[in-house]
């Protein structure tokens, strides 16, 4: 039995909203599309009269989805850009035309899929309105495309009540293993549930489990390939160092994106080549017509926080990167081995911590011999790995632990030479506390 109807209102302040949105589920996360359903189509949301993106995969999604999106915008068109988690501000989630949604656009849209809830008699999670409000807002603003980030997985998640005109598969690794699977053929067959009968898909990995290519196959997807189907190549300077296998190269100027029916010279991006060309790959096969300069212009516009994202805190060099699991930190490594080789680095300090469900120990072993030393807290989310986690996970290195991850990062700037480097890492939560940190202390000044 549902609940009943929330005294609040389009005067009530997005906080209440999001507070009350945490409160009337019985779990933040409740996989599965037949309880939601209804309230959807009360909202008369689910079959949008525009093109659909939907990006799915372990990691990647958010720069595959920024690229997509600037992309159209470059074109001109009315974008409507949804993305999770947020860094900083709920509003990032949902985007129109590269802007956070205005607060009371979205407090507007709470009140409608309140409305819509209590006429279904049905309970939502967090995750669960959330996602149908920015559904409401594409729809009410008049979005000319969507572009959709899935949460987690793909198959049961609320985004997928959305059918897809181009579904994106950035890549499959293993995360979210207490509810996808802990093997990638598991991981691969709930992701690949976003595609729907003839659609594109694109997957923007060399290694694509079994269980992608079967279901793509049988709903007869046309497959677009990474390394078979398009390919990319960063284009370095001669006075540049040639680094192999790093598939980020910030130094370069430009890149070569290559397919069956094109080549292009196209202007480099502070994010992962792999994962732009997924995204120059899916704007090609939608049925959006757009010119190569849109392309161009939109790759140059593309920029999204946290992903190997430089800063000065008081002066010091600090990089913040989300990278949160193995394939993750994989990425953030090799992208860290090409700053080291043209920034003179002499040690590394983390501002680390992690949420419980995640791999902490295989994280931790891949950067041990990178860091120099630790800094770290517990976080102050539900989900946050406990301090016993975090000591077992990081015993025989140098680490400080700290009450707090603002105070990690301010103990780390206090000890740290010119010639050293921060890096904030393990979680969206981490580098949202190290943001609200130097918020803090920028206003002090």
């Amino acid at each position: 039995m549902s609940q009943l109807s929330t005294t609040l209102n389009a005067q009530s302040s997005l906080d209440d909203w999001l507070d009350y949105w945490q409160t009337i589920h019985a779990t933040a996360i409740d996989m599965g599309l037949e309880r939601v359903r209804p309230v959807a189509e009360t909202l008369a949301i689910l079959h949008p009269d525009v093109p659909v993106i939907t990006v799915a995969g372990t990691n990647g999604k958010g720069s595959t989805t920024t690229v997509i999106a600037a992309i159209y915008q470059a074109a001109g068109l009315r974008v409507g850009l949804y993305q999770s988690p947020h860094i900083q501000y709920f509003n990032e989630r949902i985007r129109l035309g590269g802007v956070p949604v205005d607060t009371q656009i979205l407090i507007n849209a709470f009140v409608e899929v309140e409305a819509a809830r209590v006429a279904c008699d049905l309970t939502l999670s967090f995750f669960e309105a959330t996602t149908l409000a920015a559904f409401v807002i594409f729809k009410q603003q008049q979005c000319d495309v969507w572009v959709l980030e899935v949460g987690l997985g793909g198959r049961l998640d609320v985004v997928n009540l959305i059918a897809p005109t181009v579904a994106v598969i950035t890549n499959i690794g293993i995360d979210h293993v207490e509810w996808l699977g802990d093997n990638r053929e598991a991981i691969g067959f709930e992701k690949a549930g976003i595609l729907r009968p003839n659609i594109p898909l694109i997957f923007g990995d060399a290694d694509m489990p079994k269980s992608v290519r079967l279901h793509a196959e049988t709903l007869h997807c046309p497959i677009y390939q990474s390394g078979q189907d398009f390919f990319w190549q960063s284009m370095v300077a001669e006075n540049d160092l040639k680094i192999e296998h790093v598939t980020y190269n910030k130094y370069a100027q430009s890149y070569v994106y290559s397919s069956a029916a094109y080549t292009f010279t196209l202007p480099n991006a502070p994010l992962a080549l792999t994962n732009v060309s997924s995204a120059v790959t899916a704007v090609l096969a939608s049925p959006i017509a757009v010119h190569i300069d849109a392309i161009t212009q939109g790759i140059q516009n593309a920029k999204l926080a946290g992903r190997f994202e430089q800063r000065l805190f008081h002066g010091k060099r600090l990089i913040a990167d989300v990278a949160h699991n193995p394939h993750g930190v994989k990425f953030l490594l090799e992208q860290l081995f090409a700053y080291r080789k043209k920034h003179v680095t002499h040690q590394i300090h983390a501002i680390f911590s992690m949420l419980a469900d995640k791999d902490i120990e295989a994280v931790v072993d891949m950067a041990r011999g990178v860091i120099n030393h630790w800094h770290v807290a517990v976080l102050d989310v539900p989900r946050a790995a406990s301090l016993s986690q975090l000591q077992t996970a990081l015993k025989d290195v140098n680490v400080t632990f700290y009450s707090s991850v603002g105070a990690s990062l301010v103990g780390a700037n206090q000890i740290i030479a010119h010639d050293d480097l921060m890096l904030a890492w393990g979680s969206f939560y981490t580098l949202e506390a190290v943001y609200q940190q130097i918020q803090v202390d920028e206003n002090s000044l």
